[in-house]
This record gives structure tokens, C-alpha cells and sequence, in this order.
């Protein structure tokens, strides 16, 4: 695990990390088992149902998926729903387990006919081992070299027709020839607020945990987007709940809840703020360079650009220019603070 992914880990344990954490495995019940049952991405969903119906009908192997979007939204939940689906089994894995090219051509040798492979995180596997997959993609085919020297030779075996799931928090480190081999290609998006909440009265129902509907609207405007996170937040707001109101969740117990928590109404938490407010009262709103804003917050600079800045940039608090970062006008008005020692340079937003 390279340094970059240690820091990105260390700070997934934040309250609001989309990023699955140690002691959530017991969240499996949560996630739905049929394509019927699963909330969001509408277009995405009507279009599987319809690629899934269709190879169930030709009793063929689905195309080939690859499913991509931020963590949280539901890239293995809806692995886990092809293959019930389809009904067949279903392997998982993810790119950096797979070391050597050996490696996943056990995996591959060992798989039944239409058996669905899931690779997390395929953009981490090492190129060398990604050509393997290349030839078991498109004709079911697996070259192995035996032998060393002169007397090595090239022997083709097949494998049976399978499915390649993968999910990728960062299509673009793809290579081009991997990404093409896709049929089926999805991009996952933020859930809205609507969506978020019968998420969460879903889980609820679940769970055994009395919500009030306007309670369980107020954590999903705070959820930012995302199921595991509006889930994670469920949970915590029935730890409250247990001491101070007999297990139900309310309006007020959510605000209050998650005040302690650090979760203003944007579902940004202190680090957030900190970020912005260090960026408006210490550089004048910006422009202010990566590694000079990383030293004033001391954070690393890759968990700057990868676990806090997305947020801030998608809800608009956050503007990458060619000179910096810059805050602007909506976090001005999110952190209530005035906007007249702002940078005269810098226009508003």
C-alpha cells in the first residue's frame, strides 16, 4: 500500500468519509438484494434490467460491467444484485490483492460458467497483470507460458464465459485497452435528498429504529449524497436516541446529534470548515497554493486534494484555479462571514 493510500485511509474514519470503515460489515443486511429494491440512478437501473432480462433470455453471460462513480454509492451492492439476478455465483476480489499474473489466473481457471468475477478498485491492479485479462475478456481464453529459456512454450486454455464486474473510484486511471473491453459501462451519481431519505427509512424498517419521516429528510440534506454515509448517520442518531428519547428519532434530536458531531447543515464537518476558513481569513478567500494551504491546515497534500476537496468543489464552497485555491461567495455566506476583505482580484462565484 503505497503512502498516499495510508493517508486516505487514516482519515476514511471521519464521520462523513464515503469510504467503507472498520466494524460496518454488519451494514450487508442494508443493501438490497434485487434490482427492484435498490434507490437511485434510475436511468442506470432501467437500462440493467433491461441487459440483465435479455442475457437471462439468451441464457448468455452478462457483458461485461464496469462501474464507476465516488465510494459510498453502491458499486458492490449492485455486483452482488447481478448475480442474484442472473443467478449464479459471484467471486470478489480487488486490484491490489491480485500480486502476479499466476494470481489471477487461478482465479480465472477456477471460475464456473457464467459466474460473475468482481475486481474492486481495478484501477490499483499492476498493468503487467491487466493483460492477462485481455484475451479471458474477449475470446475466454488464457495464454500461460510453461517451460523457461528456449524450451518455454505458449499454451492457450480456455476458461468458461464469465462476467467482469469492475469498480473504479477513478475511471481515468484506466487504460484505454481495459476500459474498452467493457460493454456495459456505468457512471454512479450523488443520490438527492428524496432519495437519501427513503434510503434511510428503509434502513430503519430494517434496523428496528423508530424515525420520524422529517427527521430521517434532515439527516439525508446532511448526508452528502451518499447512502453509506446517511446510513452511518442513522445509526449514530439511535445511539442518541437510546439515552435521551426512548429510541425515537426526531428533528430535534438529529440537529442536536449531529451538532455534537460536528455536521452543519451542508453535511460539512470541522475539517471542512477549517479548510475554508483557513482559506478566507488567513489568504484573503485565495487564490492560496496546495502545499502553502497544507502546511496552514497542517494536512498532507493528497488528502487534501483527495478526501476534502471533492466535496467542497461539487457543493461549489471550493474553486481550483491556475494560481490556487479560492473560497467563494457561497462559503462566504455558508460560514457567515463578510466578504469585504476579499481579494478584490478574485471575482465572485
Amino acid at each position: 500500500m503505497s503512502e498516499k493510500d495510508e493517508t486516505i485511509q487514516v482519515e476514511s474514519n471521519r464521520m462523513v468519509a464515503p469510504e467503507n470503515q472498520p466494524g460496518e460489515q454488519q451494514d450487508l443486511p442494508l443493501r438490497p438484494q434485487q434490482l427492484k429494491g435498490y434507490v437511485g440512478q434510475e436511468e442506470i437501473r432501467r437500462n440493467l434490467e433491461v441487459f440483465i432480462a435479455a442475457a437471462c433470455k439468451r441464457n448468455h453471460a452478462l457483458d461485461h460491467v464496469l462501474l464507476s462513480g465516488p465510494p459510498g454509492l453502491g458499486k458492490t451492492t449492485l455486483a452482488h444484485i447481478f448475480a442474484r439476478e442472473m443467478g449464479v455465483q459471484i467471486r470478489s476480489t480487488s486490484g491490489p490483492v491480485i500480486e502476479r499474473q499466476g494470481d489471477l489466473a487461478a482465479i480465472l481457471t477456477n471460475l464456473d460458467p457464467g459466474t460473475i468475477l468482481f475486481i474492486d478498485e481495478i484501477h490499483r491492479m499492476n498493468r503487467v497483470i491487466e493483460e492477462v485479462l485481455y484475451g479471458a475478456m474477449e475470446d475466454f481464453t488464457l495464454d500461460i507460458i510453461i517451460g523457461e529459456g528456449p524450451s518455454a512454450r505458449t499454451v492457450k486454455l480456455e476458461i468458461p464465459s464469465f462476467t467482469l464486474v469492475g469498480a473504479t473510484t477513478r475511471t481515468g486511471l484506466l487504460s484505454s485497452p481495459l476500459r474498452d473491453r467493457f460493454g456495459i459501462q456505468c457512471r454512479l451519481k450523488f443520490y438527492n435528498a428524496e432519495e437519501l431519505k427513503i434510503i434511510i427509512l428503509r434502513s430503519a424498517s430494517i434496523l428496528d429504529i423508530e424515525v420520524v419521516e422529517e427527521a430521517a429528510r434532515e439527516m439525508a440534506q446532511r448526508a452528502r449524497g451518499t447512502p453509506r454515509v446517511a446510513n452511518r448517520m442513522l445509526k449514530r442518531c439511535r445511539d442518541f436516541a437510546d439515552l435521551q428519547t426512548s429510541g425515537v428519532i426526531s428533528v430535534p434530536l438529529v440537529q442536536a446529534s449531529l451538532e455534537k458531531l460536528g455536521i452543519d447543515l451542508e453535511g460539512l464537518d470541522s475539517m471542512d470548515r477549517m479548510i475554508l476558513e483557513t482559506i478566507i481569513h488567513k489568504f484573503n478567500g485565495g487564490p492560496v497554493g496546495l502545499g502553502t494551504l497544507s502546511a496552514a491546515v497542517t494536512e498532507e497534500k493528497d488528502t487534501l486534494e483527495d478526501v476534502y476537496e471533492p466535496y467542497l468543489l461539487v457543493k461549489g464552497f471550493l474553486q481550483r484555479t491556475p494560481r490556487g485555491r479560492v473560497a467563494t461567495s457561497h462559503a462566504y455566506e455558508h460560514l457567515k462571514v463578510s466578504q469585504a476583505h476579499r481579494n478584490p482580484q478574485i471575482p465572485l462565484f
